[in-house]
């Protein structure tokens, strides 16, 4: 198995992970729409995107933000925003 293959099904199992993460936390909130900063929270998914060293070293939710994106490109969430805040829920 090549690289890219490899780091492809890793992402893919990744994603499917926070997916089913949406899914089960979905009965906690209403009409099912999860808060994107619970999820982020909850999966520790805000990191450090800057080399060590850089002036900007703080941790943003880059990584659940392309998560995300790969969900909706597979239909497999679906995305609203209220006023500044992201929420997310399982296609069904």
């Amino acid at each position: 198995m090549s690289n890219k293959s490899k780091v492809d099904e890793l992402f893919n199992a990744m994603s499917d992970e926070v997916c089913n993460f949406i899914k089960t936390s979905e009965a906690g909130f209403s009409e099912s729409w999860v808060p994107a900063t619970y999820i982020k929270d909850q999966l520790d998914l805000k990191k450090s995107a800057y080399p060590q060293g850089n002036k900007i070293d703080n941790k943003t939710g880059w990584l659940f933000a392309t998560i995300a994106r790969h969900l909706q490109d597979q239909n497999k969430v679906q995305f609203k925003k209220v006023g500044s805040r992201s929420f997310y829920k399982t296609s069904e």
